[in-house]
């Protein structure tokens, strides 16, 4: 038997290859089931359902196998980073579901380097425990392992949604009953067969036409347009209020001056009355003789 050393440093290097393989797989996987859908779609769109729904199966089939490799992958990269841990006689914890999950699922898979990493862990803790691992016996594997590796066919749920969404991603118009029965829905709820019939109606009278009163907005309208309120509870009634011209109240020195103007023309008004009546003749107006004598006078 070889040293633990040994056998350790070969799982490591296997490890490595193991992950770019994986990779490598994977990106090819990812590549042919893109050419698939696209080949679904096509016969979506030229009506070869139930071929569809054949040919869909190999895809789910292909996309269960890839995300197996996935989780193989991920196992790999943990036991490569606890390589330390795997010097132990016996299995540690931490990497029980990581090594019996890949004894588990490397037969049944076509990645040479993972098949040889398989044997080497075998090599490394010994039949009875790769026995346990392959029958699962002690249900250390991991679940999603073991629904992943399992051959049945796909539900017709999974089916359905399958092709719907590679008729979304492909912009195809599936499925087409549903659209027809839409179709004819829409079609039965109008009268006739299947045409649409228009409803005209009455043209206007005259009278009515001159009976009938312009519009508002007829007419130039003013840039400044102010929106009513919304009445509130506080205000059911609310009412638009415009600001007015503001209301000018004259100060104490306007008031003062107007005052003082009024005493002076009482006072004129009370001296020129006595002038006013000596200027009337027994209180008759002037005659033309005695205003141009007045006007000889003032020529003095």
């Amino acid at each position: 038997m070889a040293p633990s050393s040994t056998v350790v440093a070969k799982i490591k290097v296997q490890l490595k290859l193991s992950i770019s393989r994986l990779r490598m797989v994977q990106q090819k996987d990812t590549a042919i089931a893109k050419q698939q859908r696209r080949a679904m779609a096509q016969l979506l769109e030229q009506g070869k359902e139930e071929s569809a729904r054949i040919r869909v199966e190999n895809i789910i089939h292909s996309d269960i196998t890839t995300e197996l490799l996935e989780i193989l992958e991920l196992y790999c990269e943990l036991l490569l980073a606890r390589t330390g841990l795997l010097e132990a006689k016996e299995c540690d914890p931490g990497l029980e579901e990581a090594v019996k999950s890949i004894i588990y699922a490397a037969p049944r898979t076509d990645i040479k380097e993972l098949q040889t990493v398989r044997q080497l862990l075998v090599e490394k803790y010994g039949k009875d425990f790769a026995l346990a691992a392959v029958e699962n016996s002690d249900g250390k594997v991991a679940e999603r392992v073991v629904r992943k590796l399992r051959i049945d066919p796909p539900e017709k749920m999974l089916v359905q949604a399958y092709l719907e969404e590679i008729a979304r991603t492909y912009g195809v118009a599936w499925p087409k009953r549903e659209q027809v029965r839409e179709e004819e829905e829409d079609n039965s709820d109008e009268p006739g067969q299947g045409q649409a019939v228009k409803v005209l109606e009455a043209p206007l009278a005259t009278d009515e036409l001159s009976k009938a009163t312009p519009p508002r907005d007829l007419g130039p309208r003013s840039p400044v347009s102010v929106a009513p309120p919304s009445p509130s509870t506080d205000n059911l009634n609310p009412r638009i209020r415009l600001p007015g011209p503001p209301e000018l109240k004259p100060g104490a020195k306007m008031t003062g001056l107007k005052k003082t103007a009024a005493t002076e023309a009482r006072s004129e008004g009370k001296e020129g009355e006595p002038g006013r009546r000596k200027g009337l003749v027994g209180g008759k107006i002037p005659d033309v003789d005695e205003l141009a004598k007045r006007f000889a006078d003032l020529k003095r």
